[in-house]
């Protein structure tokens, strides 16, 4: 994790480490200066820099570089970013690939803010989060130029530094109250009270060279895109995305365009983790999810149904292998018998079959997941795991008592602390309430999880806490009930799943770049129909990978799910194979209802509590043994997967990672 830098704009460090693509090329404006020829008219290229990169991966080859610019035309400013085309360094990714990352004409009354990473080695990046709460992927500068891109848009529109983090620069962040609830509402005549008018821009894209203009034209014609909404210019969701914190990526996905202004509300009660209200969903929508291609919401009328492309694994289903049939869990007396006289697990991979088929019964769990976590070896006796236990409580001890020494006194002087201190007392009292293990006040088991989390961001100190991970703790406290094994098996879970809450979101990204090869390997006319639908970042499939699926089932089959995830039986990705088995088996919904992006996302978030998991386990198994050694080629290497390998080594390390 970097460390937070406070400086003003006028200090900013831009750092050159690499001029393996030229030298920077920085254009900005002055009061006389007339429009590019190259532009239409009306249309001024403001600020321009070569060599701006993405990083789709760990991976030095799949780096993607391309030109940044601001544009300006009328009183409305647009920022673009189109990647060069046929780059020796990431000839690992196809052009139509590279296409997904472009970033077309937003224009900046679309942006919330503006956050500058200036780490102590490697290059700047800057992370642009939109008013929807979907981010840019992270844009590094190899050559410079943060200051000036902050600087530029200041002498445009109205920025400000964020009271709560240095380095956040607010957009459009007015401090009356009505103009900036205005500013995000979806009404044509609120953008006027905030930034005059916001026109459609027509801006020719210039040719950095011939295959940057080729390039170009793979993107509109050359031409920079947006969409009219009542009159207001408003940009096409594109990119896959990662964000600056859970709270905002986690509330887009609760977006549409129907419903933005309520997506504070709506986002809070879906943080109650409503248990209670995910079951009576489940008997309200019996039907719906017996049959899924009814699930919809009954008091809308139904919209006319096109014709759908067939599923291609449908047309000769004799040569699909079909998942196999679930079984009962795995009792007691069963598990006796995979254990030797000394309590070492005879046959591991045995035992992970078994338990991928059927699970464990909840009476089990608790000494199971020890293993599936890797917090106990296979090979390990009863009495070389109680002995074990006993050296780690007193570990767990030793790293609790540095955060509870903390005085007031020191507190008031440790601005990390109060801040993760803060965000974690605010979600372990609305996480999973509605269980009677977490019900009530002053319940101590919300306490222990409190503490437990406060720990982990003094153990794991670079990545601390960010929301979604009291969804993770959650279950595994409720099953292993003792405080510092819970801690350690969760940091288990935390070695595999920590690539998910990094700043950067290089994790997220690499999962859902994944879901789209295997989509598109398994259903291209799907995948055809969202690239149609400017669909292709998958973004809508974040909650699923971010949290496990945490928040679509309820809270028996949620553990079971896991459970069968860490088995690493079929797949160390089987969860990516179940996001393509659930969009497989409402494909013909969406594809029949010509569902855009934003029905898109309200869909696939009302499927929560309505997706059969057994069902859906059988598909995942079956989609990963037709996609075989081509469904592993589609994910990328570095991936993070979300269970351990059999001997508890780590499938993620931070050491592998490349060092910028």
């Amino acid at each position: 994790m970097h460390e937070t830098d406070i400086h003003d704009l006028s200090d900013d460090a831009d750092y050159a480490a690499s001029q393996q693509q030229g030298s920077a090329s920085i254009m900005r404006s002055d009061s006389g200066r007339q429009s590019s020829s190259s532009e239409p008219d009306g249309a001024e290229v403001v600020y321009s820099k070569d060599n701006v990169t993405i990083h789709p991966s760990q991976l030095a080859s799949e780096r993607i570089s391309g030109r940044l610019k601001l544009i300006k035309q009328g009183s409305a400013l647009f920022m673009t970013w189109i990647p060069y085309k046929g780059q020796g360094s990431n000839a690992r990714l196809s052009e139509k690939d590279k296409n997904l990352y472009t970033i077309r004409a937003v224009p900046l009354t679309e942006v919330r803010s503006v956050r500058r990473h200036t780490p102590a080695f490697g290059w700047q990046y800057i992370i642009v989060v939109l008013s929807s709460g979907l981010a840019f992927p992270p844009l590094y500068f190899y050559n410079g130029g943060v200051k000036e891109f902050l600087a530029t848009i200041k002498q445009h529109v109205f920025i400000v530094r964020s009271a709560e983090d240095a380095n956040v620069f607010l957009i459009n962040d007015f401090q009356n109250p009505l103009q900036r609830t205005l500013s995000s509402l979806e009404l044509p005549r609120a953008v006027s009270v905030v930034s005059d008018q916001s026109v459609s821009i027509d801006v020719g894209e210039s040719p950095l060279d011939e295959s940057q203009e080729s390039s170009s034209r793979n993107v509109r014609d050359g031409r920079l895109s947006t969409l009219q909404y009542n009159g207001r210019t408003r940009l096409k969701p594109q990119d896959p995305a990662r964000d600056l914190s859970i709270h905002v990526l986690e509330k887009f996905s609760l977006v549409t365009k129907f419903a933005r202004e309520t997506t504070s509300q709506i986002f809070g009660e879906t943080h109650n983790n409503g248990f209670g209200a995910i079951e009576k969903r489940r008997y309200n929508h019996q039907s719906s999810i017996d049959h899924p291609e009814k699930a919809s919401n009954s008091a809308e009328k139904a919209p006319e149904l096109v014709p759908v492309a067939a599923d291609p694994l449908e047309f000769d289903e004799a040569a699909l292998i079909w998942g196999k049939p679930r079984q009962p869990p795995l009792g007691p007396e069963e598990w006796v018998s995979f254990l030797d006289s000394e309590g070492r697990v005879t046959d591991s991979k045995a035992l992970r079959k078994r338990i991928f088929y059927g699970g464990v019964e909840h009476i089990l769990r608790k000494e199971v997941w020890a293993f599936l976590l890797g917090y106990h070896a296979y090979d390990s006796t009863y009495a070389e795991r109680e002995y074990f236990s006993v050296l780690k409580k007193s570990e767990y001890e030793t790293i609790k008592n540095q955060w509870q020494s903390i005085s007031p006194e020191q507190a008031k002087r440790f601005t990390k602390f109060r801040e993760r201190k803060g965000l974690i007392d605010k979600d372990v009292v609305r996480t999973d309430r509605s269980l009677p293990f977490y019900d009530g006040d002053d319940n101590p088991n919300v306490n222990i999880l409190r503490d437990i989390l406060l720990t982990y961001s003094f153990y794991n100190f670079d990545l601390g806490y960010c929301q979604g991970m009291s969804d993770l703790l959650s279950p595994i406290l409720f099953v292993m009930g003792n405080e510092a094994d819970s801690f350690w098996c969760f940091v288990s879970l935390m070695e595999r799943l920590g690539p998910n809450f990094n700043r950067d979101q290089n994790g997220m990204h690499t999962q859902l770049f994944a879901i789209s090869k295997l989509v598109e390997l398994l259903d291209s006319p799907l995948h055809n129909y969202f690239k149609q639908q400017e669909c292709l970042n998958y973004f809508f499939c974040f909650r699923w990978v971010l949290i496990q699926f945490k928040r679509e089932f309820e809270y028996e089959k949620t553990m079971r799910l896991w459970e069968v995830l860490w088995t690493h039986y079929m797949s160390e990705h089987l969860h990516l194979y179940i996001c393509v088995a659930i969009l497989k088996r409402y494909r013909n919904k969406i594809m029949g209802e010509q569902m855009d992006f934003d029905t898109l996302l309200k869909f696939i978030n009302e499927l929560s509590g309505q997706i059969e998991l057994d069902a859906v386990i059988r598909d995942a198994e079956a989609l990963c043994i037709c996609a075989g050694e081509n469904g592993a080629a589609s994910i990328p290497p570095g991936t993070p997967p979300s269970l351990p390998i059999d001997n508890g080594l780590l499938l993620y390390s931070q050491q592998d990672d490349e060092v910028l």
